[in-house]
Parts: structure tokens; C-alpha cells; sequence
């Protein structure tokens, strides 16, 4: 009985093998045609065959994988990402290596359209943070080169350079667009509206998104009052990065270094009652001008801004905002990194002290003259160094600031006869002292009025007379050069103006490399104190200035 049955499997087991050998699978493939979309993909195609096969293309942007094979074996159509904006085709030919018969199978792609993708087209913005962190980004996908356009009237927004990289062809690319912004003065948000377009003309973009920028309206100041007062001096303080403020919880009749106005001061009126009369601010850090808060302090007479970080590096402006401050008397804007007033700085017709000092100017702001400024009595613009340097000749630095642009000596200073301080300390200021001869502007002394003073020597007589009423002058440690004129070794005042330690006190080397100094510099005063014997000479002077020089 087993033996009978062993007999039958080994005949059924002999049936199915010549069964399966004697049976042909047909050759072929499930799909004929193949069609993908621009960014490419992975497409399935089924082979059938019994024997060996082998899959070709001439087109480098189909790829078959296994290329060959025995038998039945799926296999995977690998479309690269499209290149250009047409549609493309290409032939997959599947050969039998047996009998030379073959399959095609068609493969269509589509191509990019051009277009300008943004992530998120609407961006909204406070109206005031740090500087430096006054920046969005933007992502854009394209495949285009484009520009942004940004209105004219818009130009709180600017947009950075960048490159969207296109070197294989129009297959889209991202970039990031980082956007700087201002801070919005204005009590009414405001809306910018960009447009992306493409660079090149002619081209139609399937999808062309534009970006809106929604900036936040600035915190209100009520003008002309107390608390706007208030208001704006935290926020310059803000604005200023200043190393110490105030505490807002108490009343601004405790802050340091503010003033505010009480009966009994001159210039007082009822209006004015406990607003800001003078402020200071000093220690901080900023990189910008002075900040828009300030145009809101209308009461005040004195306004004091020294001691900005890295001075040295900055090449700023005052901007405008100050110039709405007519009534201002006393300003001193230190050591803040200006290099340049504006125009509308001229509207501070009032001013009667301006100090402008430590800071980087190349040349003496053209603004500043007696008709633009006429109550102005000081003028400081000493130390506008940039580099501490002690022979002009030995450098090849061409912005170290310290009037360095001034050809000559500015003698349209000295004319301001108005002014009874004028200081031009540590500078870079060359040449020599203008003495004025063929000036017809500059007047002489007459007769008449060395006569009417008992204490003014003859010897005046036909000399200029060069700031006469002036108390304080000095341009000390300059590079200044050749002779000291006969109006300033005469003048009424030079014993008050301490000459040895203000004028005749000359530094370093000049451009050409000669060393500073004036070369008729006096011993002593001794000559001076003649003719104005009624003058008290300084007990000790001699030895003085023996030591200086």
C-alpha cells in the first residue's frame, strides 16, 4: 500500500515539472505610456518575459531600475525633476536578449511654468524694536530670476541684496528676502505693498504672489503736555540704549538729570508748569540718529546728549526731528559719532549755546553761520578725532575725521563776531592763521575808538578787528602753522584767552611733515603787558610759561 502511493506522487511531481517547463510566459510590459509632472517622480512599470531582458533610453532624465533581468520584474521609472518650461518626451525600450523582440513605453513630462511663490505673503510688524532687530524674512520659492519693488513712498521698508541661484535651468528655487524696516512715528498703522516681478520682460508667470507688509501704528504722545513729556523721554531713553533710565513709578519731579519748569524761572508761563526744561542723557549705545521722541519736548530750553559707544565708528546725522524744537536755547549733542548737521538743523534760529564736540566731523558743517544761527554766543567743535594721530604725514587713514577737510584755517568763524566762545581744540586743522589783510569784510580799529578806552593801546590803530567781544577762544593742539597774525598777538582779550596753554599750543606734524607751530610764538607776555599796563599780570606767569614751553 505505501509503495503504491509513493508510485503516484512521483508521477503527479513529474506531471507539473513538464508542465511548468513546457509553459512560455509572454513577453510585454502592464503599461505603454507613462506621463509625470514637472517636478519628476518614481512611476511602477511590470515586465513580463521568460527569458532575459534589458531596458534602454537615450535620455539622461529617465533612469530604469534594474535596467535588466530574467523573468517577470517589476521595475522602477525614475523622472528627474523638469529643467526647462516645455514639455518633454522620451522612449524606454524593453528588449527580449533571447528573441531581439521589444516593448516601448512612452514617457511624457510636463515643464515648469514660471512663477513667484511666496510662504506667507502678509507680514505684520510692530512699530518699534531695538535696532538691529528691526528685520523680518520672507521665503520665495520661484524659478525666475525677480526683483522686488518696493513703492516710493514706502521707503521705511528695504529689502537686502540676494541671489536666487537658477543654474539648472527653471526648476524652482527658494530664497530668503530679509526685509528692514523703521520705526513708524505716526500715530496710524501703515501698509506697504511689494511687488515681485520678473527681471526679464516678456515673461508670463503662472503664479505671480506679491507681498503686503502691515507695520503697527506708535504708541501715542499727547503733545504739548506733562505726561507726553513723560511719555518721550522714557522712549528716548529706549531708543538710546542708555545704560540707566528712570523709574517710571515715581513722579518726573524725582528723575535725575531732568528739569522741569516752575514758577519764578525766567521764561516761565502758566503753560510750561511742570514740563520738561532741560534733560540729559548720557552713557549709551545707538547707531542711529537722535531719536524721533525728542520732537515732542516742546517746552524745553536745554537738551544734552553725550557719551555713544564705538563714537569712533559712526558716521551719523541728527536727523530731523530735532529741528522741530525752535524754542531750544542750549544744545550739546557729544561724542555721538556725527559727521554731518542736516539742513533743517537751521531752524534752531534760537540756539545760544551749541556744543558739538567729540565727535567725527571732516569738515566744519557749512550750516553754521551767523545769519543762520543769529542768537549763537558758543560754538564748541573741539576733539573731532576719529584716529589719534601725531604725524599727519605717516597716514594713510583719509577719514580720521578733525576738520581734515578744511584746505585752510575756516576764517568764517573768526568773522562771527557775535560769538563769545569759540573753541577748535584738538583737532586736525592746518595752514595758518588767517591775518585778514586783503579782507574788506573784516574792519579795522580806528582812531576814534582806541581813543574813547583809556585801556587800548595806539597800536590797534589799523589793525583788524577780529572778535572783539570774544571771552573764550581756542584752537589748541591743531596743526596749525606760520605766523600768528598782528590782530590776535594785540588783541584786548588774548591775556583772558590764556594763549600758551589755548593758542600757541600746537601738536605733531603737519601733511607735509613739518612740525606744527607758529614760528614768531612770543617768549613771554612781557611785551603785551606793556602796552596794557592796566592789564594785572598773573603773578608766576613768566615761569609758567617757561615750563610750557
Amino acid at each position: 500500500m505505501k509503495l503504491r502511493v509513493t508510485y503516484i506522487l512521483m508521477a503527479a511531481t513529474a506531471i507539473f515539472a513538464s508542465c511548468t517547463k513546457d509553459s512560455i510566459v509572454e513577453f510585454g510590459t502592464n503599461r505603454k505610456e507613462i506621463s509625470v509632472g514637472a517636478v519628476g517622480g518614481h512611476e511602477i512599470v511590470r515586465v513580463a518575459s521568460s527569458d532575459e531582458w534589458i531596458a534602454s533610453t537615450d535620455k539622461p532624465w529617465i533612469t530604469v531600475s534594474p535596467a535588466n533581468g530574467r523573468g517577470s520584474t517589476p521595475c522602477t521609472f525614475i523622472i528627474d525633476s523638469a529643467l526647462v518650461t516645455e514639455p518633454r518626451s522620451g522612449v524606454v525600450r524593453i528588449q527580449n536578449v533571447a528573441t531581439k523582440e521589444h516593448t516601448d513605453i512612452t514617457v511624457t513630462q510636463e515643464g515648469f511654468p514660471y512663477f513667484i511663490e511666496v510662504e506667507e505673503p502678509a507680514v505684520e510688524i510692530a512699530n518699534y524694536d531695538s535696532y538691529g532687530e528691526r528685520w523680518f524674512d520672507v521665503k520665495v520659492r520661484s524659478n525666475v530670476d525677480f526683483k522686488v519693488d518696493i513703492p516710493v513712498n514706502d521707503n521705511w521698508l528695504k529689502c537686502d541684496k540676494f541671489t536666487l541661484n537658477l543654474n539648472r535651468g527653471v526648476r524652482p528655487r527658494e530664497v530668503t528676502l530679509r526685509f528692514n524696516w523703521d520705526i513708524n512715528t505716526s500715530p496710524r498703522e501703515r501698509i506697504a505693498e511689494i511687488a515681485l516681478r520678473p527681471k526679464t520682460s516678456g515673461i508670463t508667470l503662472e503664479r505671480q504672489d506679491n507681498l503686503s507688509v502691515t507695520q503697527a501704528a506708535a504708541e501715542p504722545i499727547i503733545e504739548n503736555t506733562r505726561q507726553g513729556d513723560s511719555v518721550a523721554l522714557i522712549c528716548i531713553a529706549r531708543s538710546l540704549n542708555t545704560m540707566t533710565s528712570w523709574d517710571t513709578s515715581s513722579s518726573m519731579d524725582m528723575w535725575n538729570n531732568v528739569t522741569l519748569w516752575k514758577e519764578g524761572m525766567e521764561g516761565y508761563t502758566e503753560d510750561k508748569e511742570g514740563r520738561v526744561r532741560s534733560a540729559k542723557f548720557t552713557l549709551f549705545f545707538t547707531k542711529e540718529p537722535l531719536p524721533f521722541e525728542v520732537r515732542y519736548l516742546t517746552a524745553a530750553e536745554e537738551l544734552y546728549f553725550f557719551g555713544n559707544a564705538n563714537t569712533f565708528l559712526l558716521s551719523l546725522s541728527t536727523g530731523d526731528d530735532i529741528a522741530a524744537l525752535t524754542q531750544l536755547k542750549r544744545l550739546t549733542i557729544g561724542a555721538y559719532g556725527l559727521t554731518e548737521l542736516p539742513t533743517s538743523f537751521t531752524a534752531l534760529r534760537n540756539l545760544e549755546y551749541l556744543n558739538i564736540g567729540s565727535n567725527n566731523f571732516m569738515s566744519v558743517p557749512e550750516i553754521l553761520t551767523p545769519e543762520k544761527f543769529p542768537n549763537l554766543r558758543t560754538l564748541i567743535m573741539n576733539a573731532n578725532q576719529r584716529h589719534a594721530i601725531y604725524d599727519l604725514s605717516n597716514t594713510v587713514k583719509s577719514n580720521i575725521g578733525g576738520f581734515i577737510e578744511e584746505a585752510e584755517f575756516p576764517k568764517r568763524l573768526l568773522k562771527w563776531n557775535k560769538l563769545d566762545t569759540l573753541v577748535l581744540s584738538v583737532n586736525y586743522l592746518h595752514g595758518s592763521l588767517p591775518d585778514f589783510a586783503d579782507d574788506d569784510e573784516v574792519p579795522t580799529w580806528s582812531r576814534e575808538e582806541v581813543e574813547a578806552v583809556d585801556s587800548l593801546p595806539d597800536i590797534l590803530i589799523g589793525k583788524k578787528k577780529v572778535m572783539p567781544t570774544t571771552k573764550m577762544l581756542a584752537f589748541n593742539y591743531n596743526r596749525l602753522t606760520g605766523s600768528l597774525p598782528e590782530w590776535l598777538l594785540y588783541h584786548p582779550a588774548l591775556n583772558i584767552w590764556q594763549p600758551y596753554s589755548f593758542i600757541f599750543n600746537q601738536e605733531g606734524r603737519t601733511k607735509t611733515g613739518i612740525p606744527a607751530g607758529f614760528d614768531n610764538e612770543p617768549v613771554n607776555m612781557d611785551y603785551y603787558y606793556t602796552l596794557y599796563p592796566t592789564k594785572n599780570k598773573p603773578t608766576g606767569e613768566d615761569e609758567v610759561t617757561d615750563s610750557i614751553k
